[in-house]
Parts: structure tokens; C-alpha cells; sequence
């Protein structure tokens, strides 16, 4: 499984920490005695100023949604805009709490309880999470001007201008980084070491050639290719910080949270109506029937593809040689992003056939290589889409490719991602799955659940269209495939699992290396890619899990209330029409419209 990422983060579909608060510009609500109108509209006056405010104060954020008035501006991270950030963050918190959230509708009552959780999260984040001290990653210039030079929506000219005067600040916001890093943890140096190296490679050719062949006057030009120097020169400075004093000091925290830490972050993370640990009960007993749907369909399998040969007795063995026996048809190491592409136009087709929703030729879908600044942090595949500002845009699918695996490696991938499971990917990352949610999401009259995605909601989207698939039909309903899905949503299950295990239960890699390999029948080199995840993320891979069982469990609900009249294709699409809000929100909404 992979990460979902669009150009504002690297990690799940909303980053609360850094940079994130409310400017105190607009004037308070009224009251709607005052004003002679609805609580509604006054609060929808509340949500504008809000919104406004936001984009003032994140300019990055706000360019990954396509609001690109403050595409120039770089926030530098230092202890005094941290202390701005705080006050203005308690008077959008004022002036949130004098909307009466009991008086307004449904919708409204969805979008007050997202910015209640953003103000909140965000206060949690600063002082107490405090990761802009232990995740030198998080600094990373690289990103933020890929995005303004690959953008479509102005002329060369106007972005190469915001880039130079972005940048120009550069030597303040590594100098701040370098201030704020205190006791990190070693993965996270290794991260920001590699990642950064990547962020070089967008100060290179691409860029210059852009200038050249700008229209920018000879000044102007000038100007920028020095501040790209000098931007290079600091950037290679703060690799050497991290490389010279910070890895050979030794100093480290351990990257594990811990049960308090772990369980506050999965609740303003993952907004279920579960906690933390009934989650982590909940896929320990969907792990125990998934195997046994697999030992069933590994032994009718069985004679097709070992005709003569003694069956295993011990169910594991059985399963696990099974799929071994079916990883073996797979892609090639050059060829595996073509194989990629090639499948897409499939996923289309029967989407459309099946009448599973109602999809959107003119929003392009754009199969590409991972950028190099993206790369590093365990996930083979994600997608980075367009905000809501900016739906004509190219969402990209960003595929790894394995020309820096050996041979042995990449076999090992292969063999993960073979004939079955890529098709898998390719749904849960692209058709119906990442790719259709986030174009939904961008039509959806909210642009407050727009904003604030919630990745459980996200991936668990993703989950429940490759299940939604094979119910339909996709495969053939063979034991093949269900047996590889079993063995794709086992992966589901144990991230789950082993983000519990890691981050609160302190499980060794040896410990997770060994759950991955024997339960979740998963090969060596994608085990180790995702106890990477494990070791640079925290709470993100039980979002997986979360959504998809809430999201599974709402339409059998509806089924069975609705019974012969439930249409699949009117609640795939109902529920996608709510945004990214959390599952627990859709279905209020849902169950009150049923």
C-alpha cells in the first residue's frame, strides 16, 4: 500500500504542523439578531474570512490547492513566527466559537467541527508534538518551487518572478532550520538528507532552461540565477549540518511516539469513531479471517497449479507457496512504469461498463516517474492531485522506478507487484480509487472539506474501491484474484497492526520483518520498505485500515435498510459528493438523507 500525496506534503493528505494559522484581518461574526440573517449565512461569512486568513499565513499550502496569490511568499520557521502563529490561531478560535454550532445545518455543523479540529490538532502539533524539533525533513525547498515552475495556471514569467523572490529568502529558512533542530531522530536526518539532495536536482537544468527561454528582462534573470547560486550553496550547507554535526554527534531521539503521543495523534488525524486501540482489536480479528479466506482458496487452488503433489498440511505453508507460485508472472524491471500506464485505459473501461459512478474525461490523469525530491520514504506509488483552485490541472501517479534496485531487488518488487496485485495498486492509486475521489473532492460545495482531506477518508476510499472492483466483477471473480486481494488486504490489516506495535508496543524490526513475511506472505524488500514507513510516519498507516472498514461497514448498513432498491453506483457517488470529510461525518449526512 502507498501513500496518497499531493504537492503540499509527502505524508497523508493533510499535514497540520509547521506553518498553519489564522490571521486576525476579518471582522468577527455577527450575531444573526444583529444582522437579520441565518446562523448559516453568517457562518458561511465566518468560513470566507477563515479561508483567507489560512492561505496568509500557509502560502505553500495554498499554492497545492491552486490559490497561488502567495506563491512568492516563504515562511521562515522561527520562533517568532511560531509565536504570531499561536496568537492568531486563538482569535480564529474565538471567532469560531461565537457560531452557535447546534443552530446550523448539517453541512455546516460537518465544516465547524473540520475547523474546530484543525485549530485544536494545530495548537497540539506546536506544543506539544513539537516535530519542527525533531524532523529536520520537514525543511525542503525543493518541493514548494517544483510546484510553481510544473504549474500551468499563470505565464512563465509570473512564476520564474515568484520562484526568485520565494527563494530569495532561502538563507533565512535553512538558518531557521538548522536553529529549530533539537535532538532529532536518525531516520528522519537520514530522510531529510536524501531528500533534500533530490530538492538540488530542481535548481538544475530544468530550471535554467525555463529561464532562458523566458521573456524575463536581463536584470531579472540576473537577479534569479544568482539567488538559485545562493540557494543551491545553502541547501548543500544545511546537507553538510545534518551529514557533519548532527549524524556524527550522535544525539538522537527514538523515532517511536508512544502510547500518548500515538493515540492524541490518531484522533486528531484520523477523526474516527474509534479509538486507537479498538482499531488495532478490530484488524487483529480481520487478520484471523483473512487467513482463513485464503487457506480456503489456496486449497482449491492447489491442484491447478501443484497437480500430483502432496498439499502442505500446515495452512501457512499452503498459502504462502500458492502465492509464490502466482507472483511469478510479473512486469519487468525497465518496463514496470509502462506496465503501470498501460493499465489504466482497462480501469476506465470497466468502471464505465459496470456503471460503478460516473467518471470525468477532462480531468487528465498523468502517469509519470516519481520526482527525485519525493523519493526515499518507503512508498513505491502515490498520486499528487490539484486543489480545488486549480481542477483543470494534471493529477500526477507517481511510480517509482526500479532502475537503482539490483537485480535480486527489483525481483523481490516484482514479485509483490505482480500480474494480481498491480492491477490492485492501480485501482486503490488511480481508477476508481485516489485519483476519482480527489477529482470528486474538488466538486464538492465545500471548499472547508475540500481543504482539510481527511486521509482515513482518503485511503479508505481507495480500500474499499478494490474490494468494491472485485465485487463487480474485475478479475473474473477467479480464486487468483481473491486469493491476491486477500493477500493485498492482508497489507491493510497489518499496517494497522504494526503501526500500533511500533509506535506504542515498541516491536523490533525483526519483530515487524517477521509479522509482514509470515502473516501478510509479503516479500523481503517490501517488508523493509514498510518498516521505513513505520520508522518516518506515525498513525498514517492505520488510516488505511480505519477508513475502509467505516466506509465498508456504512453501505452494508444501507443495503440492508434499502434492500432490493440500494443502487451501488448512487451511493459510491453520494458519498463522494461530501468531500474528504471524515467517515464519521459522511455518514451522518448520508443516514439523514436515507
Amino acid at each position: 500500500m502507498t501513500k496518497t500525496s499531493t504537492p503540499r506534503r509527502l505524508l497523508g493528505l493533510l499535514a497540520v504542523g509547521g506553518a498553519l494559522w489564522l490571521g486576525s484581518c476579518e471582522p468577527g461574526p455577527q450575531t444573526a439578531t444583529e444582522s437579520n440573517e441565518t446562523p448559516d449565512t453568517e457562518f458561511d461569512k465566518f468560513k470566507v474570512g477563515f479561508i483567507d486568513s489560512l492561505w496568509y499565513f500557509n502560502p505553500e499550502w495554498a499554492s497545492s490547492q491552486g490559490y497561488h496569490r502567495y506563491d512568492s511568499v516563504l515562511v521562515v520557521p522561527s520562533a517568532a513566527r511560531r509565536k504570531v502563529e499561536a496568537q492568531a490561531r486563538e482569535r480564529a478560535r474565538k471567532r469560531l466559537l461565537a457560531n452557535d454550532v447546534s443552530k446550523l445545518s448539517v453541512n455546516n455543523q460537518t465544516d465547524y467541527r473540520l475547523i474546530e479540529n484543525y485549530l485544536n490538532a494545530s495548537r497540539w502539533y506546536a506544543d506539544t508534538l513539537r516535530d519542527y524539533q525533531w524532523n529536520p525533513a520537514n525543511y525542503n525547498l525543493g518541493a514548494s518551487v517544483a510546484e510553481i515552475l510544473n504549474g500551468r495556471y499563470a505565464p512563465l514569467e509570473r512564476r520564474l518572478q515568484a520562484i526568485s523572490w520565494k527563494i530569495s529568502r532561502s538563507p533565512d529558512f535553512y538558518e531557521a532550520a538548522k536553529t529549530n533542530i533539537s535532538n532529532p531522530t536518525r531516520e528522519h536526518t537520514d530522510l531529510a538528507i536524501r531528500q533534500n539532495k533530490g530538492g538540488l536536482a530542481v535548481f538544475g537544468p530544468a530550471l535554467l532552461d525555463s529561464i532562458n527561454r523566458s521573456k524575463l528582462s536581463a536584470k531579472d534573470k540576473e537577479a534569479l540565477l544568482t539567488r538559485i547560486g545562493t540557494t543551491k550553496e545553502v541547501i548543500g550547507n544545511y546537507i553538510s549540518f545534518l551529514e557533519q554535526d548532527v549524524m556524527k554527534a550522535g544525539k538522537f531521539r527514538s523515532f517511536r511516539l508512544g502510547k500518548e503521543l500515538f493515540d492524541r495523534k490518531f484522533y486528531y488525524d484520523i477523526q474516527s469513531t474509534y479509538t486507537a486501540d479498538q482499531v488495532y482489536q478490530k484488524a487483529q480479528q480481520h487478520r484471523r479471517e483473512l487467513l482463513h479466506d485464503m487457506g480456503r482458496r489456496a486449497v482449491r487452488l492447489w491442484p491447478k497449479y501443484f497437480a500430483g503433489q502432496p498439499m502442505p498440511a500446515d495452512t501457512v505453508a499452503l498459502i504462502k507457496k500458492v502465492i509464490s507460485r502466482l507472483s511469478e508472472k510479473h512486469a519487468t524491471q525497465k518496463g514496470f512504469v509502462d506496465a503501470v500506464k498501460q493499465q489504466i485505459p482497462t480501469l476506465v473501461k470497466f468502471v464505465n461498463d459496470k456503471k460503478l459512478l460516473t467518471q470525468d474525461p477532462s480531468k487528465p490523469l498523468v502517469v509519470r516517474e516519481t520526482p527525485l525530491y519525493m523519493r526515499g520514504s518507503g512508498a513505491g506509488a502515490s498520486v499528487s492531485a490539484p486543489g480545488p483552485y486549480d481542477k483543470a490541472a494534471d493529477t500526477y501517479y507517481n511510480v517509482e522506478p526500479l532502475d537503482e534496485l539490483s537485480a535480486a531487488q527489483a525481483e523481490s518488487y516484482l514479485r509483490e507487484y505482480n500480474e494480481y496485485t498491480l492491477q490492485i495498486l492501480n485501482i486503490h492509486e488511480a481508477i476508481p480509487g485516489h485519483y476519482t475521489q480527489l477529482v470528486y473532492a474538488n466538486q464538492s460545495p465545500s471548499l472547508i472539506k475540500s481543504i482539510f482531506g481527511n486521509g482515513a477518508m482518503v485511503e479508505g476510499w481507495a480500500v474499499y474501491t478494490e474490494r468494491m472492483m472485485l465485487e463487480s466483477g474485475y478479475g473474473g471473480g477467479t480464486d487468483e484474484f481473491w486469493l491476491m486481494w486477500d493477500k493485498w488486504n492482508m497489507r491493510v490489516t497489518l499496517n494497522a497492526i504494526l503501526d500500533h506495535d511500533v509506535h506504542v508496543r515498541n516491536a523490533s524490526q525483526a519483530q515487524v520483518l517477521q509479522l509482514l513475511q509470515r502473516d501478510g506472505f509479503q516479500e523481503e524488500n517490501e517488508a523493509t520498505n514498510k518498516w521505513l514507513r513505520a520508522t518516518l510516519s506515525q498513525v498514517q498507516l492505520s488510516s488505511y485500515f480505519t477508513g475502509y472498514t467505516e466506509i465498508y461497514d456504512l453501505r452494508e448498513e444501507l443495503k440492508k435498510q434499502q434492500g432490493t432498491s440500494f443502487d451501488l453506483k448512487a451511493f459510491n457517488e453520494q458519498f463522494l459528493s461530501f468531500g474528504s470529510a471524515p467517515v464519521k461525518y459522511i455518514r451522518a449526512m448520508m443516514l439523514k438523507k436515507a
